[in-house]
């Protein structure tokens, strides 16, 4: 049986990607800073999904060093982490307005917390024999298809692109293979009630890149199994 580790999965995305993992016969460890999580992995669990809950901040060390910690004595070994948790989609701001409390946050938790997380895991994914990296990033920080504001957001964003091509480059002897997926313009939280898909359709984009053959793509930028320029 194949096991996941998604971050932020208390709820949106993160809680979906979970659910779909877990019904491909995944067994998913499902993350978040709250402990709400823990109700959301109890609710997956009454559906039959074998989940469990872990608490974990990205932008902790010492909680990131714990929950490596309890995947190593608990399972050895991990074949896909899906780096989801992200903050500040910070549409009341511009580069020359921003708050710099919240552009660090957002580097923290968008940027280096995937960046430290997947460095930690990296032994677990390697001891099983290879593994997927997913990225959870978003077209604002395509050079390309970016939009005026949401500057932390964005910046952050571009910089996981750029992670994902150096750690896809740097884990590729092992059979890791390593890509940022955009989940497209969702109804979460973030997304707000406007947004045009739903979050089974955005997790499916997530997903894919999850299951990748072997000798699939690394170190790319996708929307629904397709690629997004840089």
């Amino acid at each position: 049986m194949k096991i996941a580790v998604v971050t932020g999965a208390n709820r949106g995305l993160g809680h979906e990607v979970v659910r779909q993992l877990a019904g491909r016969g995944y067994r998913v460890i499902l993350t978040s800073r709250s402990d709400s999580g823990e109700e959301a992995a109890r609710l997956l669990q009454q559906g039959g999904l074998d989940v469990s809950f872990h608490q974990l901040d990205v932008a902790d060390s010492q909680s990131i060093n714990e929950c490596v910690q309890y995947l190593r004595e608990r399972f050895g070994t991990i074949d896909v982490l899906i780096n989801n948790a992200g903050i500040h989609y910070d549409t009341h701001q511009s580069t020359l307005t921003a708050d710099f409390g919240i552009v660090n946050e957002a580097w923290q938790v968008n940027a280096l917390g995937p960046w430290k997380l997947s460095k930690a895991l990296y032994p677990l994914l390697r001891k099983g024999g290879g593994g997927r990296i997913v990225n959870v990033s978003s077209a604002s920080g395509s050079f390309v298809e970016s939009w005026p504001g949401t500057p932390a957001y964005a910046v952050t964003k571009a910089a996981l692109n750029m992670l994902t091509v150096k750690l896809a480059a740097d884990v590729r002897k092992d059979k890791i293979l390593v890509n940022a997926v955009c989940p497209g313009w969702t109804r979460t939280d973030m997304g707000g009630a406007d947004a045009p898909r739903d979050v089974e359709e955005g997790a499916r984009s997530i997903v894919w890149a999850a299951e990748l053959d072997d000798d699939g793509p690394s170190g790319g930028f996708y929307r629904d199994g397709e690629p997004l320029p840089w």
